[in-house]
């Protein structure tokens, strides 16, 4: 091992990994060192050695890199949320861009040059979703904030740069309130307490809000109380919900909802559509960035009128209704029964009537809708960051539609299956959209075509 634990080196940072990360090279070891960006030259303290890499930790800056920039987030290295927060954004665009075109030159044999990332014009309060989760300081003091990077630790913050700013103030009145109003707070270890998360759903453009309250038991004590003092001091409340979430898990969302204010969802509008938003369905965090991408999409797919498509993952029916504007008939498939509900009254909401939403999982549905003898045209996919599973790929390549769009969250999956894709298709057109700004996740629209000889 050329490097060991707890020793200094001065290194060079040659690359900013996936996760944002440095990267230098001692003796051809490689060693990553978060918050450094390529061109500095740092002197580094050895945290962590594995046999292929080891994590080095930032003791001084020797030459720093003109992409770098105060962070104006103070928190920002513990919650590990924005882990771009100290680079100039449009560094951090090109940053997303070399990630996904570094795995395409790994992994694929088509040699493709990436698109450059679409940027947002104002990358700031753009989460349309807070999910603050609630718990007691070392001090046994009730606190409410976000969970440290890798850890349960709860980190106050007062103004965080990437959510909503009315959503943030009302999930702090929410928790001021209960508190006041001596609601015990959930302990993770005693998995005892009543308060567990405070979740806040904006209609951006309608300005409606959604306030669900996770509660670790089936009724909050005083909720009457809460929907006076919400719809008093808030404009736009539009539903209040109790969640009920009593197990040991991490998942913030229990199976049961009561609403107790208004009918249970919010409405906003992407491009010319108004969606319903429920606690459970899907709903892209930053609706400002999710219009660029679906129009990407759309343009991508090249939909004529006669053509059918099947949108697999569909969610609340978002793209599935840019879609049916262009084609004859688009079929969503998606496995949260309630999205789905929501899909289908989207769909008569918006007066679209060629589509057809149906539950379940994307595999099976998929068989039966070719055993059926409808066969697509086009296929848009939008998994989960797991990617598409073996068998619905299969069953695409299958039928070979002449176009696939494949929308992504997680470019090491989407890479993955698109080398499944290029023997049959060609690979033309992947575009990184930053629908997280200042964070290193980044979404993909790729497309695909048929290849001639396989038609």
């Amino acid at each position: 091992m050329p490097i060991k634990k707890n020793e200094e080196y001065i290194v060079k940072i040659i690359d900013n990994g996936y996760e944002g990360e440095g990267i230098a090279k001692i003796d051809n070891f490689t060693v990553f060192v978060p918050n450094s960006i390529k061109g500095e030259i740092v002197k580094i303290l050895i945290v962590k050695v594995l046999s292929s890499h080891a994590f080095g930790k930032i003791i001084e800056i020797i030459k720093t890199s003109s992409d770098r920039i105060n962070a104006d987030c103070s928190t920002y290295k513990r919650c590990g949320g924005c882990n771009l927060r100290h680079i100039k954004y449009e560094e951090t665009l090109e940053i997303k861009q070399n990630t996904v075109q570094n795995l395409i030159n790994k992994n694929l044999e088509t040699k493709i040059d990436v698109e450059k990332t679409v940027k947002m014009e104002n990358p700031y309060h753009y989460r349309n979703k807070v999910q603050f989760p609630v718990g007691l300081d070392k001090n046994g003091t009730p606190q409410i904030g976000v969970f440290a990077n890798r850890s349960h630790e709860i980190i106050a913050i007062e103004n965080c740069l990437i959510q909503n700013k009315q959503a943030q103030e009302i999930a702090k009145s929410i928790f001021k309130f209960l508190i006041d109003n001596n609601i015990s707070v959930y302990d993770e270890k005693t998995r005892k307490g009543l308060l567990r998360h405070i979740v806040i759903k904006v209609g951006v453009k309608t300005n409606q809000y959604m306030c669900i309250v996770v509660i670790n038991g089936k009724k909050l004590p005083c909720q009457e109380k809460l929907i006076a003092f919400l719809t008093e001091n808030f404009d736009g409340i539009e539903t209040i919900i109790i969640n009920s979430n009593m197990k040991n898990t991490n998942v913030i969302l229990g199976e049961t909802n009561q609403v107790i204010y208004g009918n249970g969802y919010i409405k906003d509008i992407l491009e010319d559509f108004e969606f319903q938003i429920s606690p459970f369905s899907f709903y892209q965090v930053n609706p400002i960035q999710a219009e660029k991408l679906y129009l990407l999409a759309v343009k991508n797919a090249d939909i004529s009128k006669d053509d059918i498509v099947f949108d697999l993952y569909c969610g609340i029916g978002t793209i599935s209704l840019f879609l049916a504007k262009f084609a004859k008939k688009v079929y969503g498939i998606e496995i949260v029964d309630e999205a789905v509900k929501m899909a289908k009254e989207n769909a008569i909401n918006n007066k679209i009537e060629n589509t057809e939403f149906i539950a379940g999982d994307v595999e099976t549905h998929l068989k039966n809708l070719l055993e059926k003898n409808v066969v697509p045209d086009v296929v848009l996919v939008d998994p989960p960051r797991k990617g598409l599973d073996q068998n619905s790929i299969n069953n695409i390549i299958d039928v070979r539609p002449k176009k696939i769009v494949y929308i992504s969250c997680n470019p090491a999956t989407l890479i993955r299956d698109l080398h499944e894709f290029e023997k049959n298709y060609n690979i033309t057109k992947v575009t990184p959209v930053d629908m997280f700004p200042f964070t290193s996740h980044v979404e993909c629209c790729s497309v695909l075509s048929l290849k001639d000889s396989i038609q």
